[in-house]
């Protein structure tokens, strides 16, 4: 399916082609959620990977034929590699409550990455508690994630599969779709393993909830280094949602996605390891607070966070019972827990635009309201 404007007709008019409380990501290296078990990296200066990969929808090599040219050419959507930040009072003087910002916390404090900066650039190189990351967004897949870089930096290749955002390493110039987060060969690099990069998450939430439960807040600056419209999505808008963040608009590109199960730019928030993948409609999760699944055969919960307007995924084996109060979820012994911090382990989940899930997860479990 394809909308009769190109990206690169919406970018230009932006002159892109020239262009709570919670500890999200550990130190040293330690993950809170996400696979378990690291590889520590491939050698040289590659970014650190996993030891098992995650699934993909096809070969990687039948993923590198699925991708399309997004208009700008490697490198026209810039990534900001020198990021600067401001405090949460000045960033109010531009930041709407309704505004869209990923947030981070560590154990060095708060971050908040606002939508309307990352639009324009879709990778920031930052460093967080000593840490080389990349905070990413893919703006046609609503998808916002969080990966370790290692001694290397991102870029945006210029390419889309599935209508999401491919990065490329520039040690190695690899190929990284984001949403799989797994190598493919790309042009620049034919010589490659199929490899899922190191995870952390980011929170999708509004700058008033996020300012609110965070006020020492260090926040993005719009001064990157280029002379960019900060005040204009080329998109449309999350604050209304207009434009091609509207419901019942299309996706940009072809998707791999025939599943109607829900209308394509429906959010839900998912989860995916090695053992397979599961969603939830995150309308069916605010409604309920918790919703349970099933993943790789194994029990998951999923929790509402009311507070930040987010949901975290966990293992539950054992089938544990709670119940959501006040915000907060009370265990079979009347203990109450914060939503981020369930006595489980947690899976890495993020928000998604339904489409580009099951497009990219075709055998996705699904929990949504009938």
């Amino acid at each position: 399916m394809k909308r009769p404007v190109t990206r690169r007709a919406v970018l230009g008019a932006l002159g892109a082609a020239s262009l709570a409380g919670c500890t999200e990501l550990g130190t040293g290296g330690a993950r809170v959620d996400g696979r378990p078990t690291t590889s520590g990296g491939t050698g040289g200066t590659s970014p650190p990977t996993v030891t098992d990969h995650l699934p993909l929808p096809m070969e990687p090599s039948s993923l590198r034929s699925e991708a399309v040219s997004g208009g700008p050419p490697k490198d026209g959507i810039p990534s900001i590699d020198d990021p600067s930040f401001i405090s949460a009072g000045e960033a109010s003087n531009w930041l709407d409550p309704g505004d869209p910002v990923f947030g981070l916390v560590t154990d060095g404090g708060a971050k908040a990455y606002p939508q309307s900066i990352l639009v324009l650039h879709e990778i920031c190189n930052d460093v967080v508690d000593g840490q080389p990351v990349s905070v990413t967004y893919c703006p046609l897949t609503g998808t916002a994630m969080g990966f370790e870089r290692g001694e290397t930096t991102f870029g945006v290749s210029g390419r889309l599969v599935n209508n999401n955002l491919i990065m490329y390493d520039r040690a190695t110039e690899t190929w990284w779709p984001q949403v799989l987060a797994t190598a493919i060969p790309g042009p620049w690099n034919d010589s490659y393993t199929t490899r899922s990069l190191e995870e952390f998450r980011l929170v999708w939430t509004t700058w008033k909830r996020w300012s609110n439960r965070h006020p020492e807040t260090e926040v993005l600056s719009r001064d990157t280094g280029f002379a960019k419209n900060y005040e204009r999505d080329p998109y449309g808008s999350y604050n209304p949602r207009r434009g091609y963040y509207r419901p019942g608009s299309s996706p940009m590109f072809t998707s791999f996605s025939d599943d109607d199960r829900l209308e394509e730019k429906t959010v839900v928030i998912g989860t995916r390891t090695p053992e397979g993948a599961a969603a939830f409609e995150k309308d069916t999760l605010r409604a309920q607070g918790l919703v349970a699944g099933e993943l790789g055969g194994e029990p998951i919960l999923a929790v509402h966070d009311p507070a930040l307007d987010t949901g975290y995924v966990y293992r539950n084996p054992e089938g544990r019972q709670f119940e959501h109060r006040d915000g907060q979820v009370v265990d079979a012994s009347g203990t109450a827990h914060r939503p981020a911090a369930l006595p489980l382990e947690r899976t890495l989940a993020f928000d998604a635009m339904w489409f580009a899930w099951s497009g990219f997860y075709p055998e996705t479990n699904l929990y949504a309201s009938d």
